[in-house]
């Protein structure tokens, strides 16, 4: 059924918005079927609980809605009022996703703690058993459905209801295996089973909420990528180093990036403006990565910068091996000799930190020369500091 859906709807493989729409739309159907059979049912048997049922259900619906809206809104070009596109709506979705599978938790775990503290007697019929059974078949192949659809291009917001859907068909999978051992040995397990499940789910939900707002708010950029990018734009031979890369998520196909690479100062600023090119170009051919390049001159031939460089890496290396700098400046003068670069701390640093070493920086490299003038920028990832000593 799933691969028949897939070859009839989707004829572009990497076309996002007709993944989504298909998950989103199949999810308003198999909810609003759930739902209107459950409250026909509900109300021609007087069953409370299932009417109550038939309403998460439509519930569900709205979430399926959601998604149907945030894949058309994920899917529009830049404009005026958004110049980088809209691709992050499928983050909102699936945050908005993410707090309503919290809220079905908290709400079942409610629900468990009072069937704990009031047990009752569960009542068995066949017609309630029956759609309880056809319930957690229609929301596992959902689960299973979203999930393909979600595989191929990495869908947060199907992922998110693949889950959702997985949830329902745990909590109802609880209250059928409740209702089988209660039919056997007299003894209710419901509120103990469901109170388990109900953690379970909001322990699941916050990861999720966790990984959604992570791109929202900048997160680690992925290794591989960023090792990736480093290695395109090295492949130029003029290329001494690169630092300070910064990869900006704009939604799952949109990614923009900025870097610093370091070229000879010997070189002309033409020949300097060509290497940035070719990497950003490369990049953008290879990755799909809008990159901007920066481009830092070095100085490698003076033999009086490279002793202060060297002493730079000795006195890094005894202070603390985590420790690096880049984008050295040197200007020598009658009154004494400038230097000025970046020192890259680790994150666990504490600003008191931060003081500390780069005041052991300066005092040993005044030891070398008493005349020494030193700018330091503290750098970790994007953020700096510059502070002159």
């Amino acid at each position: 059924m799933t691969n028949i859906l897939i070859k009839k709807f989707i004829k572009n493989p990497d076309d996002r918005t007709a993944y989504g729409m298909l998950g989103s739309i199949t999810g308003i159907i198999c909810n609003i079927f759930l739902s209107a059979m459950k409250f026909i049912i509900g109300t021609l048997s007087g069953s409370v609980a299932i009417t109550a049922d038939a309403v998460n259900n439509l519930s569900d619906t709205a979430s399926s809605i959601i998604s149907l809206f945030s894949t058309r809104i994920s899917s529009r070009p830049a404009d005026k009022e958004h110049p980088f596109g809209h691709g992050r709506m499928e983050y909102v979705a699936t945050l908005i996703l993410s707090i309503a599978i919290i809220n079905v938790g908290i709400e079942f775990f409610k629900e468990s703690l009072d069937r704990i503290m009031h047990p009752s007697a569960l009542t068995f019929s066949t017609v309630t058993f029956i759609l309880l059974i056809v319930s957690i078949g229609v929301k596992l192949w959902m689960y299973f459905f979203d999930k393909s659809l979600a595989k191929p291009l990495d869908l947060s917001v199907l992922n998110a209801a693949a889950m959702d859907s997985l949830f329902d068909a745990v909590t109802t999978s609880v209250t059928v295996a409740s209702l089988i051992v209660y039919v056997f040995t007299g003894h209710s397990i419901d509120g103990i089973a469901s109170l388990i499940v109900s953690v379970i789910i909001i322990w699941e939900g916050i990861s999720l909420v966790k990984d959604t707002v992570s791109p929202l708010i900048g997160g680690e950029m992925d290794p591989e990528i960023a090792d990736r990018i480093s290695e395109i734009v090295k492949q130029d031979p003029t290329v001494i180093g690169v630092h300070d890369l910064v990869i900006h998520s704009y939604g799952p196909e949109k990614t923009m990036a900025t870097i610093h690479i370091e070229v000879p100062n010997r070189i002309t600023l033409e020949e300097a403006h060509a290497v940035a090119d070719i990497a950003e170009r490369k990049v953008r051919r290879d990755l799909g990565i809008v990159l901007v390049a920066h481009v830092d001159p070095v100085e490698i031939n003076d033999k009086r910068t490279n002793k202060i460089r060297e002493q730079i890496e000795h006195i890094l290396k005894i202070l603390d091996p985590a420790l690096t700098f880049h984008d050295l400046q040197v200007t020598f003068g009658e009154a004494g000799t400038i230097v000025s670069f970046d020192l890259v701390v680790p994150y666990s640093y504490t600003t008191s930190d931060e003081d500390r070493v780069m005041n052991q920086v300066i005092s040993l490299l005044r030891e070398f020369d008493p005349k020494t003038e030193c700018a330091v920028t503290i750098d970790r990832g994007a953020v700096e500091d510059i502070r002159t000593k």
